[in-house]
């Protein structure tokens, strides 16, 4: 018995969408033959359609019922072709047969449709590598690169693995990893994603995350689970779906009992098959899943966007999320007359451009950003650990560092306007040069451009913003004043975030939670939906939230809010649909108004119908967002 059924799943995986439009358009033509009979036959060419659209489905009756007893769909419409064939409406079976496996052809294509935008991400895959070593270069299998590995990559070639650029200057392409349309240039320091194309120059570069902890996997792993099979609704209309099959036998047996007619038992067979029902659900949840891709949204689950649709409340960690995550100089001020603001910024990012602090580092990468110059080379540098940096900038002394550094050092320091930055939740770099005090730096992250927008057409959607983040009150007040976020959580530690979305949640509240960063993964793991920033998030962040932002840009939150609610009320038009045109259908079959052919169409008519409703998400958005 083991080996037939194994024999028969073979079969059933003998699939493809090619193959089943060829299967069909020999049905079809073989059903027009039944129709017209432009010559005689010994058989009816309906058969070809029994065998080839119907036998796939009896298999798949049979296969349920031994291994699992499971009574759906497949074995009501099996009984119904059997029972079409036994009192000779060949072209009935036929038909039935027919347009059956045209709804699940239709199915199929939505459902490769919704996922192609994700499903290429496993065809952009690098298979090869350029190794270097001892000057030599040979070509490996990308699985083979490992941490630390020297690589090569030319012109036009896809980065096999992440890493860090040692040498070369290039531009990259990163469409694939975050949605950017022109390339971003790139140098020695710089990161670069596997996946991504070169597009200029050749580069090498040291691999830093190899297999599956590259991104290109990471994203692969995220297409993988996309399942709407997970979805709790789709378990809902499988349990009506075994109903309907037992009330569909019961019917169809007193109807032939009463009526001694079995051709409307056999009609109540055919128009009962709860194939509408069943396609409601997972039909639109696939669509919804591509809808949300094309807006730079991997959903890991199907049930996600359902639970999404019922949140009353989203929270936002703030660094990385709501800003950039890096901090920036925001302000210069100069009290001395000697330095103009523009000097003491010259001259305090040439000592910083040793530094390893991410301050320093920040210096550093705001002067180049806004003024485009190089930098006075460095002596005598030196890392003052939990002070600032001492450098010697071309015979000047610079110190540059925290309040305490200058006041250790006996230097009197000037500067009661830095205290409208520190209110803010600025951080200050104090700045003495040969022994004086000359000005400050005031650093502070920035806002995404896109986020202000994004949190006001949230609050249309009736969802509230909620801002839990680590950082201090001043700083936490600050972003969120500018936002318009009215409740706000700072100095949260992971189990402060906890704390939160549980009292919430326990209170009725579902609460969807944004984050990055692995402070955030216990977080994203315990809201009813949680959404990970795919592009600067950690790894632990993105497996532990249902879906992850590939480029980063919160202003699609609303529409995906919005989709989410827009999918549920497709489903539900579906569904309920499906149950009123089986139950119109079955009274008209029981009077004998109907007769399998037409009850065939009725009933199939209705399931197309329902695949239509929910192909039409692929392409949805809220009019006021146009």
């Amino acid at each position: 018995m083991k080996t037939l059924i194994a024999k028969l799943e073979g079969l059933l995986e003998l699939g493809g969408i090619k193959k089943d439009v060829a299967l069909l358009a020999l049905s079809g033509i073989a059903l027009i033959l039944s129709i017209l009979k432009p010559f005689e036959l010994a058989l009816d060419p309906a058969w070809i359609a029994i065998v080839l659209c119907g036998l796939p489905i009896i298999l798949e009756a049979i296969i349920g019922l031994i291994t699992a007893f499971d009574i759906k769909a497949d074995v009501l419409v099996s009984l119904a072709l059997i029972a079409s064939v036994c009192i000779g409406e060949i072209f009935a079976a036929g038909e039935v047969a027919f347009i059956m496996q045209l709804g699940a052809l239709l199915e199929e294509v939505t459902v490769a449709k919704a996922r192609a935008g994700i499903e290429k991400l496993v065809h952009l895959t690098p298979q090869t590598a350029r190794r270097m070593q001892n000057d030599a270069e040979e070509i490996i299998p990308a699985q083979a690169v490992r941490v630390g590995d020297r690589l090569r990559v030319l012109p036009g070639e896809s980065i096999p693995v992440d890493g860090v650029i040692v040498s070369g200057q290039t531009s990259v392409n990163q469409a694939v990893m975050t949605g950017e349309s022109l390339p971003v240039d790139k140098t020695v320091g710089d990161e670069v994603s596997s996946g991504t194309v070169n597009q200029f120059g050749a580069f090498e570069m040291r691999a830093t995350k190899v297999g599956e902890d590259s991104s290109i996997q990471r994203m692969v792993r995220l297409v993988q689970s996309a399942d709407a099979g997970k979805a709790k609704i789709v378990g809902l209309a499988d349990r009506w779906a075994t109903w309907i099959v037992v009330i569909a036998l019961s019917a169809a047996a007193l109807t032939w009992a009463i009526s001694g007619e079995i051709i409307r038992a056999v009609t109540i067979l055919v128009v009962f098959c709860p194939c509408a029902l069943v396609l409601a659900t997972p039909t639109a949840i696939m669509a919804a899943i591509g809808n949300a891709t094309k807006h730079g949204f991997l959903v890991r689950e199907g049930d996600a966007l359902e639970r999404l649709a019922a949140v009353k409340k989203i929270a936002f960690d703030k660094t990385g999320t709501l800003t950039y995550g890096a901090p920036k100089v925001i302000a210069v001020k100069s009290v001395s007359a000697s330095f103009t603001e523009h000097a003491l910024y010259a001259i305090t990012a040439a000592a910083e451009q040793l530094s390893e602090h991410p301050l320093g580092k920040a210096v550093v990468a705001s002067y180049k950003r806004e003024h485009q110059a190089g930098l006075a080379p460095s002596d005598a540098f030196a890392m003052l650990p939990g002070r600032g940096v001492c450098a010697s900038i071309q015979g000047r002394e610079v110190l540059a560092g925290n309040l305490e550094m200058l006041v250790e050092r006996g230097i009197a320091v000037d500067a009661k306007d830095a205290a409208q930055y520190l209110e803010q939740g600025c951080t200050v770099i104090y700045v003495a040069i040969d022994g004086a005090f000359a000005g400050y730096l005031a650093l502070s992250d920035t806002i995404r451009p896109e986020s202000a927008d994004m949190i006001e057409r949230l609050g249309k959607t009736g969802v509230q913003p909620v801002l839990l983040t680590g950082d201090g009150e001043k700083a936490a007040n600050t972003i969120a004043k500018q936002l318009n976020i009215s409740e706000v959580r700072a100095n949260c530690l992971p189990e402060d975030k906890l704390a939160y979305i549980d009292q919430d949640q326990d209170a009725g509240n579902p609460v969807c939670m944004i984050g990055d960063g692995i402070n955030d993964a216990p977080a994203l793991k315990k809201a009813a939906v949680g959404i990970a920033m795919g592009g600067v998030g950690s790894d632990i962040a993105v497996e532990a939230a249902d879906i992850a932002l590939v480029d980063d840009e919160v202003k699609e939150l609303p529409h995906l809010v919005a989709l989410s609610r827009r999918m549920m009320t497709t489903i539900k038009i579906n569904l309920t649909f499906s149950m009123g045109l089986n139950f119109i259908a079955i009274f008209l079959a029981m009077d004998g108004i109907l007769n399998p052919v037409v009850g065939a169409l009725v009933h199939n008519a209705g399931s197309v119908l329902v695949i239509i409703n929910s192909a039409l998400l692929l392409k949805w958005r809220k009019k006021s967002d146009l």
